[in-house]
């Protein structure tokens, strides 16, 4: 049990579940997609997204995996509409291979769930030769969300309904770098610091959120995008660290948030009436906060916006 359980704004605190978040809302009609929800916080939210009558679409890497989460949810929910994708965000041509294989479903598009990640992996260098966390954490969500964009533009008119873009970050982003941030060397090894490169492609998540609002309100389009801290949660992303694992697994449950809390922000920002029309954001505890400097740094959104299509090309 989460112990802080003090309500902020929204009437929420930490220790509010997805379930809680979202009670009484009607997802009816809204098709959404969930990358990485075979397993933690993505399950759970694909779940509760589906038990409102969300068509959920599940993007992950192991689709024998997601299979599983899919016959649970049908099975929780019978009258649920849950599909199965796969999707390696490391690899931009599986990334480029989803956007196609969705579009050629005729699907629209109402909520895009950057969800997946890794955490404070030792250094590999993904397919494309960039740095496995910012690969898998960033660039593959930045590409994702620009292959899926026009989807959600069109959805967006025909419906009349708000499109919401939830990209899930971390406080990782709130990690020092005195020497300055630099996404340009990522790739150096020497000297490479896990966690620091974690807590990087975190800051990316919450800059790409905050540059896309801006590029999409000046553009007049209806579509937020917004970045959330889940919360510390006991999961599977401390796979590359046995020690740290081992606490979590065993006496976790007491310190930390559980999937059902930890899936609760996710949830909130993609589909509670409150955050209609607000974008831009970082929110934790299902209510807004306030991140970094770094976060808010106008010129450095731009600057690794430019970055990332480079690397996209």
């Amino acid at each position: 049990m989460w112990p802080f359980g003090r309500k902020g704004p929204s009437g929420f605190s930490a220790s509010s579940t997805a379930e809680e978040v979202t009670q009484g809302i009607d997802g009816t009609g809204l098709t959404a997609i969930v990358t990485g929800a075979s397993s933690g916080i993505g399950t759970d939210t694909a779940r509760v997204l589906a038990l409102h009558g969300v068509h959920v679409v599940m993007g992950v890497r192991d689709t024998a995996a997601g299979r599983k989460v899919q016959e649970a949810i049908m099975k929780e929910v019978p009258t649920a509409k849950v599909d199965v994708m796969e999707l390696d965000l490391s690899s931009m041509a599986s990334v480029r291979k989803f956007a196609s294989d969705f579009h050629s479903s005729g699907l629209p598009l109402n909520i895009l769930i950057n969800n997946a990640g890794i955490m404070a992996a030792p250094f590999m260098l993904s397919q494309d030769n960039i740095e496995m966390q910012f690969a898998t954490n960033h660039v593959g969500h930045f590409l994702l969300t620009n292959l899926l964009l026009e989807t959600m533009k069109s959805t967006a008119h025909e419906s009349k309904k708000e499109g919401r873009i939830v990209c899930v970050s971390s406080e990782a982003h709130r990690r020092p770098y005195p020497e300055g941030i630099r996404f340009d060397k990522i790739n150096d090894k020497p000297g490479y610091a896990a966690w620091s490169a974690y807590g990087q492609s975190k800051l990316a998540n919450v800059l790409h959120a905050k540059e896309l609002n801006r590029r999409l309100k000046e553009e007049g389009v209806d579509i937020t995008a917004n970045s959330l801290h889940p919360g510390v949660i006991a999961t599977n992303l401390l796979r590359h660290h046995s020690f740290l694992n081992g606490i979590f697994t065993s006496i976790g449950k007491f310190l930390v948030k559980n999937t059902q809390q930890g899936a609760a922000t996710t949830c909130y920002v993609a589909l509670h009436p409150a955050v209609k029309g607000v974008g831009g954001e970082y929110f934790s505890d299902s209510n807004i906060a306030d991140p970094t400097s770094q976060a808010k740094d106008v010129e450095l959104a731009k600057k690794l916006w430019e970055f990332s299509m480079s690397l996209t090309g």
